[in-house]
């Protein structure tokens, strides 16, 4: 019988999302590349995240090739740019995700499409730990649809994808489809969201409204 996925605790109380911002919170917002679609078959070739609070950037990035014990399909190659000579001298997924797990520690974790990178991360770890990630997840997909309903009116598709979002927020993209980049535009994306949606905001009345002011000419 296969196994069922472990389930992901989202958060999805968007409307206290920047009471949850503001509160002190420390996010880690991270990507995965990956060999293909399918985390029960295929395997996890970067990992890349960055931390941060309300007040910026925490320490520094995670970036992390990984040599998977397959060949590295060309067409992922020509998406990513990652190919096996790149990754022959890399460590393995579980020794990556270990550094990642602890890089992580509790902290509130922010992800475009969530389920996908969640899920590659969740099979290593139940893999060798019997275990899967127990930490509050922020999905900027469904996010990003609440924040932007009108968005999906538009006669060009795929609005909601993370270099469209990056693109039409003027967020600079320096290096698409590789882990650590797309981690950086995750996190601004997940701020931007906090920015434009603060009039919808609820129970920020007793934080810092000074700084929100400040920040986001918020009124």
């Amino acid at each position: 019988m296969q196994q069922s996925r472990p389930s992901i605790r989202l958060f999805r109380d968007f409307n206290h999302m920047a009471r949850l911002f503001y509160s002190g919170s420390v996010f880690v917002a991270f990507d995965t590349e990956t060999t293909g679609l399918h985390a029960e078959s295929d395997n996890l070739i970067e990992i890349g995240a960055v931390k941060f609070d309300c007040n910026g950037i925490i320490g520094q990035t995670f970036d992390n090739l990984i040599k998977p014990p397959i060949p590295i399909p060309s067409y992922i190659t020509e998406i990513t740019h990652i190919d096996d000579n790149l990754v022959q001298n890399c460590r393995n997924s579980h020794d990556v995700v270990t550094d990642f797990l602890s890089y992580c520690q509790d902290a509130i974790l922010v992800a475009h499409n969530a389920p996908f990178d969640v899920g590659f991360i969740n099979v290593e770890m139940m893999q060798h730990r019997n275990s899967y990630l127990k930490n509050l997840i922020i999905d900027t997909l469904p996010l990003a649809r609440w924040a932007y309903p009108d968005l999906i009116k538009e006669a060009e598709k795929g609005q909601y994808r993370l270099q469209s979002l990056a693109k039409r927020f003027n967020i600079t993209v320096k290096n698409a489809h590789r882990a650590d980049d797309d981690a950086r535009v995750c996190m601004d994306i997940f701020k931007k969201i906090i920015e434009d949606t603060l009039p919808r905001q609820k129970g920020i009345e007793n934080l810092n409204r000074k700084k929100l002011q400040a920040e986001f000419s918020f009124t």
